[in-house]
């Protein structure tokens, strides 16, 4: 029997084993070819209620068990996603709509999530505090107990797993609401591995469905934390109602990330990094390159070699495994990208690619010469569009990079000493010099600035530490203490 064998999960959720959805089912739709793949499991408001009192319960035992024992699941899990990859790979591809290679990425780095998580049980869990007083003095970072993770389509694997495998790890129980679009290869595939790796029952819950259930899993009373990839508008929702209920919410949300080109770059590794960019998974990532700020020098010849590469950069089913780009995840997806280079065409932008589609296979576009206050300019566009503008001064330059609600990730090319000068002066989560705006690693904080987040709360050990434990004060003395009363 296969990891993924249909007849173990399909038109079922999972709570404490695999089980029919008070929601129904929902067909998983391939978005290259509308072709529906299997139908999957909803659940219900109700499912969220029993879920959580559930792992609630579950969470007690597992935080008991030994660092070890724990680590070893996590071991076990990574060597799982290596073992596997193949059949999870071609589920990303036809569900996700994702090249192979972009598959390729996600099982590596599900894989080094576990890996890296497998460490934390065996770190230092505090720290030993002065006193003033005739006793012992801890500070103990204790689980949180429940945790909440709530993931989007575009990466559904890398973006589920790296919130769930280091709150597992660290002692927690994990509700996890995948999207809709992509519930199988983000959802089921974590729950198989971890059900092969030997988790304990009722430690890990697979909810997926709509707005509902979004908000079923942030209001749980059971609920200390919630982990949401997504946008910046339900980012919002969610940690306005964190709020009001006194959690914690890590939010990781939109972007429309600036790759700034220096006067001197070399101009054809700079169009290449610039297309990767902004083309990588056509566009429908967080980190993408949604804004070419290009010295003025430069600038002419970077949109022609830019337009020359989305010229020639293959379109299609990613099933065929010759096509650089494949489809837009939906209609509602296409008509976006769609009216947004539209409207800035008839703006006064200049087309210099693309601006074409067939069906759900967007051209790679570039467009120049667009104003500051265009939608494809200051916009998240979430498609395969790069927008161009050019500086002349280095402040110019920064304040066209700073100028924008988002601060997620910065690329800039050229010169590493101008380049060292202006990231000082960046409002970013990340910067990168000498690459574009689209890295992740699972041992580097990842996490953003403005409306692009509340900050680096996933990635590395400090992150993830403080993102998935409490800290509690602990104090020993060797008898009872002498009080006045």
């Amino acid at each position: 029997m296969s990891l993924l064998d249909a007849s173990l999960w399909e038109g079922k959720i999972y709570l404490n084993g695999w089980r029919p959805g008070g929601g129904g089912t929902a067909e998983a739709v391939e978005p290259a070819t509308g072709e529906t793949l299997c139908h999957y499991g909803l659940a219900s408001v109700d499912d969220v209620r029993e879920a959580a009192t559930t792992a609630a319960a579950a969470q007690k035992d597992w935080a008991k068990l030994n660092p070890e024992d724990r680590a070893a699941v996590l071991r076990r899990a990574g060597l799982l996603w290596e073992e596997h990859e193949a059949e999870i790979q071609d589920w990303i591809v036809r569900e996700s709509g994702g090249i192979a290679p972009k598959a390729g990425l996600e099982t590596h780095i599900a894989a080094n999530e576990c890996y890296d998580a497998s460490a934390l049980p065996a770190l230092p869990a505090g720290d030993v505090l002065t006193s003033n007083e005739n006793r012992w003095s801890f500070a103990r970072r204790r689980p949180v107990g429940v945790v909440s993770v709530i993931a989007p389509f575009n990466f559904p694997l890398i973006l589920s797993i790296r919130a769930v495998a280091p709150a597992l790890a660290l002692g927690n129980a994990v509700l996890l609401k995948p999207d809709p679009r992509t519930a199988v290869c983000g959802g089921v595939t974590l729950v198989r591995i971890f059900e092969e790796a030997g988790l304990p029952p009722g430690l890990l819950a697979l909810l997926p469905g709509g707005a509902d259930i979004g908000a079923a899993v942030v209001e749980a009373p059971e609920v200390g934390v919630i982990a949401f990839t997504g946008s910046t508008a339900a980012g919002r929702k969610i940690g306005e109602t964190a709020g009001r209920l006194l959690k914690r919410a890590h939010l990781e949300l939109g972007g429309n990330n600036a790759l700034i080109v220096l006067p001197g770059a070399d101009l054809a590794k700079a169009a290449s990094a610039a297309a990767f960019g902004s083309f990588m998974h056509q566009g429908q990532i967080c980190m993408a390159a949604g804004r070419h700020i290009v010295h003025e020098d430069l600038y002419e010849d970077y949109v022609s070699a830019l337009a020359e590469k989305a010229m020639h950069l293959p379109v299609g089913d990613p099933k065929s495994g010759t096509v650089a780009l494949g489809p837009l995840i939906d209609g509602k997806q296409l008509h976006r990208v769609d009216s947004i280079v539209r409207d800035a065409v008839q703006g006064g932008a200049r087309l210099a690619a693309g601006g074409t589609h067939d069906g759900r296979f967007y051209r790679p576009t570039v467009l120049a010469d667009l104003d500051v206050a265009s939608p494809a300019w200051k916009d998240e566009i979430f498609g395969p569009v790069a927008p161009v503008m050019k500086f002349s001064t280095i402040e110019e330059a920064v304040a066209l990079a700073n100028g924008n609600e988002y601060g997620l990730s910065i690329g800039i090319l050229g010169d590493v000493g101008m380049a060292m000068a202006i990231a000082d002066q960046l409002d970013s989560g990340k910067v990168h010099i000498n690459e574009q705006t689209v890295s992740d690693e699972a041992n580097s904080p990842f996490g953003g600035m403005k409306s692009s987040g509340n900050g680096s709360r996933i990635g590395g050990h400090h992150a993830n530490m403080e993102s998935f434990t409490e800290i509690q004060w602990l104090t020993v003395r060797p008898d009872i203490a002498p009080y006045p009363f």
